[in-house]
């Protein structure tokens, strides 16, 4: 292959993630472009910048542009510049947290008002964050999936805190806005098993295995 069909294969992906403040989006973004999780909340106050090569089906090399805007913008006049010119984005709630996915009507309106004169559409996905907390769920999985339906939007849900499913959620993002067909075997192998931090408040923090949780399982329809 000569370098300009190489280069031709080259593409560059911006994608927007929004919702409120402490859904997770900082730490998505983080633990999908540098795998790694920051334990304490610190809120983005306008704009995060993450850069991330992968590569999808049919040797594509792919640069996602990922966009991490403040949960306190969304009444911002710099929201619309943020959004616009975006091939992708991740409404990002958090599951143990009712408000933050009430709220999703609002940020989603604003992906709309944003579009509204573009003549492509951006690929939206709909993103619960910290499945790792299942046991402290507020948000049902069948009215986020509702809200897929009655939307036409990916579905998705992910920990950002052990990875689980992250790097699926971009990966699919990526392959559905540029017409790419994902396997079984690519899917399967995107929600590989990772390694968490389990706290114990009697001990020490001890590192385990966590096994992807069923309701992740939902994640790909």
């Amino acid at each position: 292959m000569s370098d300009s069909e190489e280069e031709s294969q080259e593409r560059q992906l911006k994608i927007v993630l929004i919702g409120d403040g402490a859904a997770g989006k900082t730490s998505l973004a983080s633990r999908f472009a540098q795998e790694a999780f920051g334990k304490q909340y610190k809120q983005t106050m306008g704009l995060d910048f993450f850069l991330k090569r992968i590569t999808l089906p049919g040797n594509l090399n792919v640069t996602l542009q990922v966009w991490d805007i403040g949960g306190q913008t969304i009444g911002g006049k710099m929201l619309d510049k943020y959004i616009y010119g975006a091939q992708g984005i991740l409404l990002v709630y958090d599951i143990t947290n009712y408000q933050s996915f009430e709220n999703l009507e609002d940020w989603y309106g604003a992906v709309k008002k944003a579009n509204e004169e573009s003549e492509v559409q951006p690929v939206i996905a709909l993103v619960g964050n910290k499945i790792d907390l299942e046991h402290m769920r507020t948000v049902k999985a069948d009215k986020h999936q509702r809200f897929c339906q009655e939307n036409g939007l990916i579905s998705h849900f992910v920990s950002a805190k052990t990875g689980d499913s992250v790097f699926l959620c971009f990966q699919r993002v990526a392959a559905d806005i540029l017409g790419v067909k994902l396997t079984k075997a690519e899917i399967e192998q995107s929600q590989r098993v990772v390694k968490a931090d389990i706290v114990n408040y009697s001990q020490e923090p001890v590192a385990r295995t966590v096994n992807p949780p069923r309701s992740s399982m939902c994640a790909v329809q």
